[in-house]
């Protein structure tokens, strides 16, 4: 299949993701709830965009320095704005097709700095996959900090929903449950069995030894640079949640969340923005269902949730597009 034809049919998959969530968000509103929602929306404070912009504008800017960082292990130093361009138009470029962005920033380094893409590809790998630790750190802090919203929910709304399905189920129910159960096995050991020695698996392999030798290339960094690092680390993630609180802020019906609150959202808002292009119908379809444990109305929600969506785009939308216009403008200057 071409590749071309291959991103397109990846980008509608993706898409109609998307879309489906509108759909499910929106189909059994009723027009008052409707109205509740343009409320919210009118009532939103709309000038805190500009700190929240802000924040954004230094989370951008910060990873974009620990991925400078991290290239200099292998050699190489790229200057800051174009290591920032480049980063810029990678998330532009998520917004079409996820993870294609990540390539695409390689790509533009690559071609400004003469930095081999290879070694650019192995830092970005081992980039993402800090991400993914630092994402289940953020989750397991989440739980610890909301401990009781946690049990308090699954003790009124999942457990006793699950018992009553248990205390009915008869026999043949039972059975049917644990055919189910050894067919799924099945297929996992089989298609274990078949992945193992496919092309599939040594490309994992190959990304699994990308991911050690970029962690690796961690550990190598001098105490300087290691704790510059660490520093942008935490200050990527500290910044996505004040993003969030600032948000917060911006919806009467919202300005008493509080950062445990926050937390909650960017965990599930990044997983959010894996599955469609951009988050779209996804991002807001999640916060509007988490914010229900807060006690936070549906429709307020939803307004919540396409207002931060909607900021970020714009963002990423903004900054961009005027990474890619002045990429060649300033390496000409160069």
């Amino acid at each position: 299949m071409p590749k071309a034809l291959k991103n397109i049919l990846k980008f509608l998959a993706f898409l109609s993701i998307g879309l489906f969530m509108i759909w499910l968000a929106v189909k059994d509103m009723t027009p008052e709830q409707f109205q509740d929602v343009k409320r919210a929306f009118l009532s939103g404070n709309y000038w805190l965009v500009v700190p929240a912009f802000i924040i954004g504008i230094g989370s951008h800017l910060s990873r974009a320095l620990r991925w400078k960082i991290l290239i200099a292990t292998q050699g190489h130093r790229p200057g800051t704005l174009n290591t920032f361009f480049a980063v810029m138009v990678g998330y532009l470029v998520n917004m079409g097709v996820p993870r294609l962005g990540e390539i695409a920033r390689c790509g533009v380094l690559a071609n400004y700095e003469k930095i081999p893409a290879d070694k650019l590809i192995g830092t970005m790998i081992a980039e993402r996959a800090l991400d993914l630790v630092c994402l289940m750190l953020v989750f397991l802090l989440c739980l610890v900090l909301q401990l009781d919203l946690v049990t308090g929910y699954l003790s009124t709304e999942v457990w006793p929903s699950l018992q009553t399905k248990l205390a009915n189920a008869d026999a043949g129910q039972w059975l049917i449950i644990l055919a189910i159960a050894a067919a799924v096995i099945g297929i996992i050991i089989f298609l274990f069995k078949r992945f193992a020695a496919s092309k599939a698996a040594i490309k994992v392999r190959a990304l699994m030894r990308g991911v050690w030798d970029g962690f690796s290339s961690i550990g190598k960094m001098d105490r300087r640079n290691l704790g510059w690092f660490i520093f942008h680390t935490v200050c990527i993630w500290f910044q996505y949640l004040a993003m969030l609180y600032v948000g917060f802020l911006c919806l009467p019906a919202t300005r008493e969340l509080g950062f445990t609150a926050a937390l909650t959202v960017l965990v599930l808002g990044s997983v959010a923005m894996i599955v469609s292009p951009g988050g779209i119908g996804v991002y807001p379809f999640l916060i509007q269902k988490t914010l229900l444990l807060y006690n936070i109305p549906e429709t307020t929600g939803v307004a919540f949730g396409w207002i931060i969506w909607g900021a970020q785009t714009l963002l990423i939308c903004i900054l961009g597009l005027l990474s890619f216009i002045w990429l060649p403008i300033h390496n000409k200057k160069s």
